[in-house]
């Protein structure tokens, strides 16, 4: 991104998170070409379908026909009434504004030796932290902060900002987990799963938190947000805010675009959901595109199974979350890429 044109968008828009300064070096000259700035006013919903295509359940009025449906067709879905305070949905858009504004170097050092790990170019990590791939060819467009949520008691930031982010989670991370359990145990009842095994593929305190930035830029034939690919997660469960979009699905070998809608979160499934459901619930593909002309903050909270947790199905040979997650790590540092649900199928050969 050019220099000027990332000095007129700031002093457009008055928004302070679009500084250099701000940004990982990295991602400050991806688009070395001038460009005019946006117009006054956008239609920030003008590449959405209407009405909006995606299934809605709600929490609160829970129709276990209607979430079989979008769990088999989609592997996504709008949550609605989900009991999340709309004000701590907003204040956590904005705390993650203000933590991103930040400068890169204070980022970077604040989670030094925390258990918090900072990333940028690639949402690719170790347990540990350790970026597993960045280079200039498989680059994603996208900064964020990686929280596993069993460790923030111990986490006493210095940052003031952080310190903000640090108390909302651990608020936030009790509706999640609420909403996580409640419907994991209505799939469990659609799939006929034994309920006393089926409470150990959602693991106490294994939930994790990833916080998103993704940079706009004029010019979104520079790449991507963040590249195709399914999560290995039990599921997903998405705050994007009411204003940016950028998510995709990908549906029937199309990308459709996800809308973003006040007071609602974004449900996606995993991998292991796919594998404990025999293929019958959809892990599904999506990414997320480049806006030309707002950048985009999401929050992303993951369900996991226990590490040592046997997933077994049919068309599956027997694994642990563990073994999955470790032939993911080997997969991307030997392919480049994330191979998934198809190494431990029994038909393998046949599949790859």
């Amino acid at each position: 991104m050019a220099d000027l044109y990332i000095s007129k968008l700031s002093n457009n828009n008055n928004n302070s998170m679009n500084n250099l300064e701000s940004y990982p070096p990295v991602l400050r000259h991806l688009d070395q070409q001038q460009h005019p700035p946006p117009p006054p006013n956008p239609d920030p919903n003008g590449e959405f379908q209407d009405p909006d295509p995606v299934p809605i359940i709600d929490l609160e009025c829970l129709q276990h026909d209607k979430l079989e449906e979008a769990c088999k067709n989609w592997g996504l879905f709008r949550l609605v009434n989900h009991g999340v305070p709309l004000t701590l949905l907003k204040e956590l858009q904005e705390v993650a504004k203000e933590l991103f504004a930040l400068s890169f170097e204070a980022k970077e050092g604040a989670c030094s030796g925390s258990p918090v790990t900072y990333f940028w170019g690639t949402p690719a990590l170790t347990p540990s932290g350790t970026v597993l791939t960045r280079s200039p060819q498989n680059m994603n467009w996208v900064e964020g902060f990686d929280v596993p949520l069993s460790q923030l008691s111990h986490f006493n930031p210095q940052l003031p900002t952080l310190e903000s982010v640090r108390v909302l989670l651990m608020e936030y991370e009790k509706h999640l987990s609420r909403i996580g359990i409640r419907l994991f145990e209505a799939m469990a009842k659609n799939l006929e799963l034994n309920i006393k095994r089926s409470k150990e593929y959602i693991a106490e305190k294994s939930g994790m938190v990833r916080v998103y930035r993704y940079p706009n830029c004029p010019d979104t034939n520079v790449g991507l947000g963040m590249e195709a690919h399914t999560d290995s997660s039990v599921m997903s469960i998405l705050n994007q805010g009411d204003e940016v979009g950028g998510l995709q699905l990908l549906k029937h070998h199309q990308w459709l675009n996800v809308k973003p809608i006040p007071n609602t979160l974004i449900v996606n499934l995993g991998d292991m959901m796919q594998a404990i459901s025999n293929d019958r619930y959809k892990s599904v593909m999506h990414r997320v595109s480049i806006n030309k002309h707002k950048e985009r903050i999401s929050l992303c909270y993951f369900v996991f199974p226990g590490e040592e947790v046997v997933i077994e199905s049919s068309k599956y040979k027997p694994f642990t979350y563990n073994e999955f997650r470790s032939q993911v790590q080997e997969d991307i540092k030997a392919l480049g890429h994330k191979v998934g649900l198809t190494r431990f199928h029994h038909n393998q050969a046949l599949l790859l």
